[in-house]
Parts: C-alpha cells; sequence; structure tokens
C-alpha cells in the first residue's frame, strides 16, 4: 500500500510539472500539518514550507509570478487543495502584480481595436493635447481602481467560500480562504492576452489553446479543490458550498459593479 501511495504521489508531480508538491506539509517547530507557524509568520514564507513558488526566497520576480500563476490555473485542484496557511501580504502583492499585468495587457490589446473602430475619437486624440491629457488621465486613474476592485471581487469570492463551508459544518478558515482569493488573481492574468502570448511563445497554438480552455473552468475546480482539501467537505456538502459560495459572491460582484459606474458617472 505504500508502494502504491509513493507511485500516486509521482505521478501527480510529473502531470503538474508547474506545481512541486510534496507528501506532506509539517510546521518545522510543532510538526503538525495544520499549523500556522509556531513563530510570526515572514513575508517570503508561509508560516509552514513554503510550497507555493511566489513565497519562496529564491528566482526572480517575473519567474516566480508565471509558475505560481501558471499552476493556479493548470494545476488547480492540487494548488487550491493543498493551499497553506500563512501571511497574507505576499498573497496580496501577488494578486495585484497579476491584476495589474492582466489589465494593463487588456487595455494595450484593446487600444488598436478602438482606434480602428473609432477614427473620429482617435484623430481628436491625435490632434488635440488637451484630449490626450484627459484620455491619459482617466488610463492613470482607471487601471488602479480597476486593479483593486478586481483583487477585492476575488477575495469576496473566497469569503463567500468560507461561509458556504462553515454552514456546512466546516472549522473556520479565513487566512486560507482570503489567500485562495488572492491567489485567485493569477487565474485572470493566465487568461489575459499577456498570459495568451506567453503560452503561445513557450507551448505554441497547444499551449494556448490549453490555457485557454482551462480558464474557463478554473473557478469551480479550484473552489471545489478548496472545499475538499482545506476545508475537508464531503463531495456533496461541497458542491453545496461552492454554489452558495458563487451566488453570493456574483451578488456582491454586481452591487460593487453598479457602484463603480454609478461613481463614474457622478465623476463625468
Amino acid at each position: 500500500m505504500a508502494r502504491r501511495s509513493a507511485s500516486v504521489r509521482r505521478e501527480l508531480v510529473r502531470d503538474d510539472e508547474a506545481f512541486d508538491v510534496p507528501a506532506a506539509v509539517l510546521c518545522a517547530c510543532c510538526g503538525q500539518p495544520d499549523c500556522a507557524g509556531c513563530a510570526a509568520a515572514s513575508d517570503e514564507g508561509s508560516g509552514v514550507v513554503a510550497i507555493i513558488p511566489w513565497e519562496r526566497p529564491f528566482g526572480g520576480v517575473w519567474s516566480r509570478l508565471w509558475v505560481t500563476s501558471k499552476a493556479t490555473t493548470l494545476g488547480a485542484e492540487t494548488f487550491f487543495a493543498t493551499m497553506p496557511d500563512g501571511a497574507i501580504p505576499a498573497a496580496m502583492r501577488f494578486a495585484l502584480l497579476a491584476e495589474t499585468l492582466a489589465i494593463l495587457s487588456m487595455v494595450v490589446a484593446l487600444l488598436p481595436i478602438i482606434a480602428l473602430a473609432l477614427p473620429s475619437l482617435t484623430l481628436e486624440l491625435a490632434r488635440n493635447p488637451a484630449a490626450r491629457a484627459s484620455a491619459l488621465q482617466w488610463l492613470a486613474i482607471g487601471i488602479p481602481a480597476l486593479t483593486v476592485w478586481m483583487v477585492l471581487a476575488h477575495a469576496v469570492h473566497g469569503a463567500a467560500l468560507e461561509l458556504g463551508a462553515r454552514r456546512q459544518g466546516a472549522r473556520p478558515e479565513r487566512r486560507r480562504a482570503l489567500r485562495f482569493g488572492l491567489y485567485a488573481c493569477g487565474w485572470d492574468l493566465m487568461a489575459g492576452p499577456l498570459g495568451a502570448l506567453v503560452m503561445l511563445i513557450t507551448g505554441g497554438i497547444k499551449g494556448a489553446e490549453q490555457i485557454l480552455s482551462a480558464s474557463l473552468r478554473v473557478p469551480g475546480r479550484a473552489s471545489t479543490a478548496l472545499l475538499l482539501g482545506v476545508y475537508a467537505l464531503s463531495p456533496d456538502a461541497a458542491e453545496r458550498a461552492r454554489r452558495a459560495g458563487s451566488i453570493a459572491a456574483l451578488a456582491v460582484t454586481i452591487a460593487s459593479g453598479f457602484a463603480a459606474v454609478a461613481l463614474v458617472v457622478a465623476l463625468s
């Protein structure tokens, strides 16, 4: 039986090269798998063994960002089922950077399309310095605001899953639920133009198709993995918690979207 378990673990690691999963994640001080850290967690670690590439103290920013984002999308079940407890700041930095790059790449991809679709506006911006300054000002405000809004939307999703899990009898895991939401921002980077472009360069058309296909299914797969792995719910209870969490997150997202539109109209 031991040999069979070890074989299964090796197969999982080979199937998900973007994310190395150890056989066990134990606190270095007390040896418990669910310890949040006997000592104060640093920004570089999770309070337990740093199995998340972004939180490891070696490697460049881009390589750690890319490997982690790829793991959240292509290896979502493994990544989120083993989500460790830990400090929030590192996860928050990941979320802000991933969303910023995702939104910037989307803006860059849409600008040529907008220029072709609205030639009169393009000419006006080219001729009128005041119009250009106003457009740049809106971009300078809009991109950071949209970034923060997307990060908050993902965090709300994590909080909604926490609420759904607790209603099914699971013990509280508030910090892990928040970290789930923050690391889920990696989906947006991978599903955006930048993620598709990098996958196209590194993996060809097949790689780009793979990441886009995975991006469509990843929210449900990741949520279920969190509920089964971290909250230890049964499959039926996990499905009920996921459904309740999705409804709550959607309601909050729609409400915040209307609030954002109202704010823009008020400032116009």
